[in-house]
């Protein structure tokens, strides 16, 4: 799932690419994706790209005050090309859930893999028009996301650690991979409880949070679309890295798995060398 450090790499990315262009054609692949009715996509034909910008995951494109603002969710992603094709997009027999055409031919696909469709696209004239932007926490690299503001979002929380990270109302753009990453840097335990940490390991935790997010971010700027995914991978400590070596040092990358997801940490790192048995059993919360 693309969250905070490639969705802020494709919008500088598309902030790029989309200049100066003007929207000639916006055609559905999925009757599903799109979330809105009013405006119709017609809406945004001949309206030039004014902004393109960031909410917590969403990406945010301003054709003229029209918003087309997507969400990629889990498998969704953008594939940009100079040349688009003119061929018709017939819904449910590619995986395009929507594309969008440009004036000087090129434009970009929004697609989605597997069966599993949560990608969202909504066409608005208001930002606080889309649900999720509406609820999203402060976003953690702001100049106004403080330690102290930190601390007082973690104070009195009973919840773990892993899941007040990914709760985007908590904490707009952090999701299942760069928790893990975050935590990893902290030396935390993923089931720790938010509201028992001290002082101290508050200031820790902030201080990987931003770290992370931003080193995430530095590495991902100035790479196309089509590379970031890779990049992420590449970039990730613990994250995706069950059984190799722990950066750190070198104990065996240990994961839980969930119903729909799976979290990756380094027991010597994170839990005082004892493996965590699951969300439910495990009592290694420090």
């Amino acid at each position: 799932m693309p969250e905070l450090p490639e969705v802020q790499a494709l919008v500088d990315f598309l902030s790029t690419r989309l200049d100066g262009l003007a929207v000639t054609g916006v055609d559905l692949g999925s009757i599903s994706v799109l979330k809105t009715f009013n405006p119709p996509p017609q809406a945004l034909i001949g309206a030039p790209v004014t902004d393109v910008t960031r909410h917590g995951k969403f990406v945010d494109i301003d054709c003229g005050g029209t918003h087309l603002i997507f969400h990629l969710a889990r498998a969704g992603w953008l594939r940009w090309s100079d040349a688009l094709p003119q061929t018709v997009i017939r819904p449910g027999k590619s995986p395009i859930a929507l594309r969008v055409r440009l004036d000087d031919g090129s434009g970009f696909d929004l697609t989605e893999a597997g069966t599993r469709k949560r990608l969202a696209a909504y066409i608005v004239n208001s930002v606080a028009d889309v649900p999720g932007i509406q609820t999203l926490g402060p976003d953690p690299l702001s100049d106004d996301f403080t330690l102290e503001r930190f601390a007082a979002i973690l104070a009195g929380q009973r919840v773990q650690l892993k899941g007040l990270l990914r709760n985007q109302g908590t904490i707009g753009g952090i999701g299942n991979a760069y928790s893990d990453e975050i935590l990893h840097v902290a030396k935390l335990s993923p089931f720790a409880i938010a509201g028992s940490l001290d002082d101290a390991t508050v200031t820790r935790l902030y201080a990987a949070l931003r770290d992370t997010l931003s080193a995430a971010v530095a590495a991902a700027s100035g790479k196309p679309a089509a590379e970031l995914k890779d990049a992420k991978r590449a970039g990730m400590r613990v994250h995706g890295r069950t059984g190799e070596s722990c950066p750190e040092c070198g104990d065996i990358v240990r994961e839980v798995s969930f119903a729909d997801s799976s979290l990756q940490y380094c027991a010597t790192c994170q839990t005082g060398g004892k493996p965590l048995a699951d969300r439910r059993t495990s009592k290694f919360l420090k």
